[in-house]
């Protein structure tokens, strides 16, 4: 019933919200009909992804545009941890936590459930996990200018999605309780009200062994460590993920207070793939008219 609760909460609020937020690209059913749920999601546990089957392992409706200079694909495609993991090329705490954050946000800035690739822009702390996490599920790259990397450190293992045509940004990272990081601070308010199997106060004392400059850890402990990340991210996967991570609508929200400017490519290339998203169709179905 609370996470019930929770989800009833977050939708009136992104209802609120995008009511006063700019005109959207388009509007599901009214002026376009993407159809979804047309490919079966990739849920088979591997040695790679064990926790893709998991009650709330996160699933993603994926909207793209046809090739490099075309309109709107007519269907999505589902994205799942799977196919994160085999992009970022191993299965971590970090990818699990990107992706749970993620979609805790996008509920927000898509109630419709689609995922639109091409409006996205993403910010992440420095750690590949993140970061290869955002550009995977947004889109988003150094080289267009979309993919920026945080100014303030404090938010290193949070995340912001900004979609550019509704001017609306979110904030979204896990809650105290999941946090495993030592001497990080959660950067917004929460706790999780269910008990993990692993304390958060094991996890980070043992990562400060095996994690920490001129550290000497056994392999027992290298092990150790493993095993925790992997019972964390598995018991997170159990609960709904309003339970266990935040997400925050920014006003007035500006790029370029957010991100570190030393950390941008400072000439950016033209993104084409999506220039012809909306272009208009022939007249008739077979049209050999220029």
């Amino acid at each position: 019933m609370q996470g019930i609760r929770a989800a009833l909460a977050v939708v009136a609020w992104a209802a609120c919200t995008l009511a006063q937020a700019a005109p959207p690209t388009y509007v599901q059913g009214r002026d376009i009909f993407i159809e979804t749920g047309v490919e079966a999601p990739d849920r088979s546990p591997t040695w790679y992804a064990s926790m893709v089957n998991k009650p709330y392992a996160p699933t993603f409706e994926m909207l793209a545009t046809q090739g490099t200079q075309g309109r709107y694909y007519p269907y999505t495609y589902p994205v799942t941890l799977k196919d994160l993991i085999r992009f970022h090329g191993h299965d971590c705490e970090g990818t699990v936590h990107v992706a749970n954050a993620a979609w805790v946000a996008f509920r927000i800035l898509f109630p419709d459930g689609i995922i639109d690739r091409s409006v996205l822009w993403g910010i992440s702390g420095d750690s590949p996990c993140w970061s290869d996490g955002v550009a995977f599920l947004t889109g988003a790259r150094l080289q267009y200018g979309n993919l920026g990397f945080f100014r303030d450190k404090r938010y290193s293992h949070a995340i912001v999605l900004y979609r550019d045509d509704t001017k609306l940004a979110v904030l979204a990272t896990w809650k105290e309780g999941i946090n495993n990081i030592p001497g990080e601070p959660v950067m917004l308010p929460g706790r999780i009200q269910w008990k993990p199997r692993v304390s958060m106060r094991e996890i980070e004392a043992l990562k400060a062994v095996v994690k920490s400059a001129g550290g000497q850890p056994t392999p027992y402990q290298v092990d150790q460590m493993r095993y925790q990340q992997w019972e964390q991210v598995n018991d997170i996967l159990e609960h709904p993920l309003t339970e266990s991570y935040s997400a925050r609508v920014l006003p007035d929200f500006d790029w370029a207070q957010w991100v570190d400017p030393a950390r941008m490519v400072q000439q950016t290339i033209p993104r084409s793939d999506v220039r012809l998203k909306n272009f208009p169709y022939r007249r008739r179905p077979v049209d050999g008219g220029p």
